[in-house]
C-alpha cells in the first residue's frame, strides 16, 4: 500500500499550484465580501436572526456529518442564549448540545485569539461532557493513545472491513500537533487565510490526534480562520452544511489525498470550491431571514397568543415535517382542544390553511404565499 502522506519525507510542506487556484480564489473573497456586505447592511435584529440561523445549521450540519443528530431547537435555544439575544420559545438543552456550541462560538467569536493546546483539550472535553462516544467510553480532554489499536478509518461489516485510512502513532502526535499549532498561530508565510483554513483542515484530520470528534474540531478550526479571511465574529454562511451536502465527495477527496504526494492542489480546489457553495446557498438564509420580517410586519396588528407566536416562528425557522394538530399541542405543551381552537383562529385570520395533498393527519400550512 502506498504511504499515507503523513509518512512522505517532506512533511508536512503542503504545496499547491497557485494559478490554477487563482481564479476560484478571487470568486470566493469576491462573493466573501459581497455576502457580508449585504448582511452588514440589515438592522441588527435581522443580523441576529441570519447569525442565528446560520449558526443553528453550522451545528447541526457538522454533527450529522459524523452521524449524530441534535435536536434543531436545543441548538438554536442554546446559541441564542449564549450569544444574549432575546428569542421567544427558548427550550432547555442538553450538556451534548451545550459543548458543540460552546466550541463553535469560541471558535468563531474569539476568532483573534491564539490556538493552544489547553483550547483544543477544551474544545474536545466540551464536545464529550460525559466521557462517552455514543455507548463508548473515552478519553476527554486529552490526544488519542491508541491503547486499543491504531486510530483507523474504517468502513463494512466485521469481518469485512475496509481501512480507509490510518493516522500516525500516538507517539507522534504531542509533536505533530506540536507544529501544527505554531504553524496555525504563525504569520510568517503570508498564505490566504482561505486557503489556510482548507490546509488547518487537511492537516488536522490527517494528525487525527483526538479518539473522537476530530471532524467537528477540523471544521470549527477552519471556520475560525475563515472568520479571520471575513474580519468579522459573525458567521452568515455554514461550510459545515455544505460539507454536508457534498459528504461523498469530502471524504472521497480526504482519503485521495492521504494517500498522495504533499501537492494538495485537488483538495484545496475541492475546498474552495465547496466554500463558494455555501457562500452562494447562504442567500437562502437572507431570504428566510427577510420572509420572516415581512410576515410580522404585515400581521403586526393581528392578536395573537404566545402559543400561536411560538409555532410560527418555527414554522418561518424552517419547521420540518407536516404541522398537525397534535404537534401543535405538543410543542405549545397545550391540550388538542387548545390546539384546535388556535389553528382555526389562524385559519379565520388567513394566516394558516389547510393542506391540499391530504393524508391521514390534517396538516396546515401558512396562507402567506412568499413562505410556501
Amino acid at each position: 500500500m502506498r504511504p499515507y502522506i503523513y509518512q512522505q519525507a517532506d512533511w508536512p510542506d503542503f504545496r499547491w499550484d497557485y494559478a490554477s487556484l487563482s481564479m476560484l480564489l478571487g470568486k470566493v473573497r469576491n462573493l466573501q465580501g459581497r455576502m457580508v456586505g449585504k448582511m452588514e447592511l440589515l438592522g441588527f435584529e435581522l443580523r441576529n436572526e441570519a447569525v442565528l440561523q446560520t449558526l443553528t445549521q453550522d451545528v447541526l450540519k457538522s454533527t450529522e456529518i459524523e452521524g449524530e443528530l441534535l435536536d434543531q431547537w436545543q441548538v438554536r435555544s442554546s446559541i441564542a442564549r449564549k450569544l444574549g439575544m432575546d428569542v421567544p420559545g427558548l427550550v432547555a438543552s442538553d450538556r451534548n448540545v451545550d459543548g458543540v456550541v460552546d466550541m463553535m462560538l469560541d471558535a468563531t467569536g474569539n476568532f483573534t485569539l491564539p490556538l493552544t493546546v489547553e483550547r483544543l483539550f477544551g474544545w474536545h472535553a466540551s464536545l464529550f461532557p460525559a466521557g462517552r462516544s455514543g455507548l463508548y467510553r473515552i478519553t476527554a480532554g486529552k490526544w488519542r493513545d491508541d491503547s486499543t489499536g491504531p486510530m483507523q478509518v474504517v468502513s463494512g461489516a466485521m469481518g469485512k472491513e475496509k481501512v480507509h485510512f490510518e493516522a500516525p502513532p500516538a507517539a507522534q502526535v504531542e509533536s505533530e500537533m506540536s507544529r501544527f499549532v505554531q504553524w496555525f498561530n504563525s504569520s510568517e508565510h503570508l498564505v490566504d487565510p482561505v486557503l489556510k483554513a482548507g490546509l488547518a483542515h487537511l492537516w488536522f484530520v490527517t494528525i487525527h490526534p483526538f479518539e473522537d470528534g476530530n471532524g467537528r474540531i477540523a471544521r470549527a478550526l477552519a471556520d475560525m480562520l475563515l472568520a479571520r479571511a471575513d474580519g468579522i465574529s459573525r458567521r452568515y454562511y455554514s461550510m459545515s452544511s455544505q460539507i454536508k451536502v457534498e459528504r461523498n465527495a469530502y471524504y472521497q477527496v480526504l482519503e485521495k489525498t492521504q494517500l498522495g504526494t504533499l501537492d494538495v492542489t485537488q483538495w484545496l480546489q475541492w475546498f474552495l470550491t465547496c466554500l463558494l457553495n455555501a457562500l452562494e446557498s447562504s442567500d437562502q438564509i437572507l431570504v428566510r431571514v427577510l420572509n420572516k420580517h415581512k410576515f410580522w410586519n404585515l400581521n403586526a396588528t393581528q392578536i395573537l397568543n404566545n402559543r400561536q407566536i411560538l409555532l410560527i416562528n418555527k414554522i418561518l425557522d424552517g419547521f420540518e415535517g407536516n404541522l398537525t394538530s397534535s404537534k401543535w399541542a405538543k410543542i405549545a405543551k397545550c391540550s388538542p382542544d387548545t390546539a384546535l381552537r388556535d389553528i382555526q383562529d389562524l385559519i379565520n385570520k388567513n394566516i394558516l390553511h389547510k393542506e391540499l395533498k391530504g393524508g391521514r393527519s390534517t396538516c396546515y400550512e401558512l396562507a402567506w404565499p412568499e413562505t410556501n
